[in-house]
């Protein structure tokens, strides 16, 4: 029972951060300009202000500064933006651009905040800033500070452009300002596995939840391995489709169909003991919804053109993984117990409720909140 109780208090504090605002990676776009290197950057420009680590937390809830962060995305735009222009030589000495291997210091060119609307959400911002080029500049190298979290760089501009994904305070590699450093096939799908497995652990809450969904009914491994194979099968397929352009459905319909997905799963897990022939189709069918939200991921920074297929074979291996170790997680937590007459009630059942409750809440909250 007590550990029963400890699932459930896990899974009801993850509920609390149910209305949590995901940290998502900041994405440039990097270009030669004549004498000047220009960026204009997309992001919510409030987490820097507010000084919230975005390299450590997933959410800008958990964060100490949250309620700042809240504050500064009420000010309306002109308010904001003076916020940011105060912050900004701050931030500017915590980026780090270096050319031919000598540091260069950017200047601040421009600062696009739209006014605030659905409070609930981050508010997406475009920050344009550029840097001098000496004469005869042959390469690049571009990082910032950890605690301005995961930075999308994109060249343009040019043939074969680089395009990379940098972990919090990761410098680049040298880029070559004329170009040819995109990435080989190979070497994309390898960049691409730690993104996907990043979406699943730890910032992907919701497909989580839809795993332990499917590992607290199974209680033996083949089961679980044919819920487990439905579901992948079925969001490679809408994940490939939406990422090739082919299909293009709202999030405001696919998120709270995911949620409703979470708490069908959770309650069908309490109210048949055991596993129905229709269990498959039925986690199939979700699974094709929950490759429309990884597809909204990649979405957000897309994938290199020249090794567009690598790349999403890349992401998906790495949300396999994440899932996988879930499942690993989760059985090393509880798989001992499986075979005991009280499993289902002592931790299956606790545990679904849990979990039914936090997508019965999703559901609410991302259709009329």
């Amino acid at each position: 029972m007590a550990l029963a109780l400890l699932l459930s208090s896990i899974l009801a504090s993850w509920a609390m951060l149910a209305r949590a605002h995901e940290v998502l990676p900041a994405i440039a776009d990097m270009e030669r300009q004549g004498d000047r290197l220009t960026f204009a950057v997309e992001a919510p420009l409030e987490g820097y202000v507010a000084g919230i680590d975005l390299g450590a937390v997933t959410d800008t809830n958990a964060a100490p500064e949250a309620e700042t962060y809240d504050t500064l995305r009420a000010l309306d735009a002109e308010a904001m933006e003076a916020r940011f222009r105060a912050f900004w030589p701050e931030m500017a000495s915590r980026i780090e651009i270096l050319v031919d291997g000598a540091a260069v210091t950017p200047e601040l060119d421009g600062v696009e905040i739209p006014e605030p609307g659905d409070l609930s959400l981050p508010r997406p911002a475009r920050l344009s800033f550029s840097a001098p080029l000496p004469e005869g500049a042959e390469t690049v190298q571009v990082g910032w500070d950890a605690a301005f979290g995961t930075l999308v760089l994109r060249q343009q501009g040019v043939e074969k452009p680089y395009d990379g994904y940098l972990e919090a305070g990761t410098l680049s590699d040298p880029i070559r300002l004329g170009g040819g450093d995109q990435a080989g096939s190979w070497a994309s799908l390898v960049n691409y596995i730690p993104v996907g497995f990043d979406h699943i652990l730890p910032k992907g809450l919701d497909h989580i939840l839809f795993v332990l969904g499917l590992f607290f009914l199974a209680a033996r491994l083949r089961p679980l391995l044919w819920q487990v194979s439905a579901f992948t099968l079925a969001h490679t397929v809408t994940l490939a489709l939406a990422a090739l352009g082919y299909v293009s459905v709202p999030a405001a319909i696919v998120e709270p169909l995911i949620a409703a997905s979470i708490a069908f799963v959770a309650i069908e897990n309490i109210v048949f003991p055991h596993l129905g022939l229709w269990r498959p189709v039925i986690v199939f069918g979700f699974g094709l919804l929950h490759g429309l939200g990884f597809a909204s991921v990649l979405g957000e920074f897309g994938l290199p053109e020249g090794a567009f297929v690598p790349a999403l074979i890349g992401f998906n291996i790495g949300v396999e993984l994440g899932q996988l170790t879930v499942i690993a997680l989760a059985f090393l937590a509880v798989g001992w117990a499986w075979r005991k007459p009280w499993y289902r009630r002592v931790i299956a059942v606790p545990a679904s409720a849990a979990i039914a409750l936090v997508g019965i809440w999703w559901v609410i909250e991302r259709t009329l909140l």
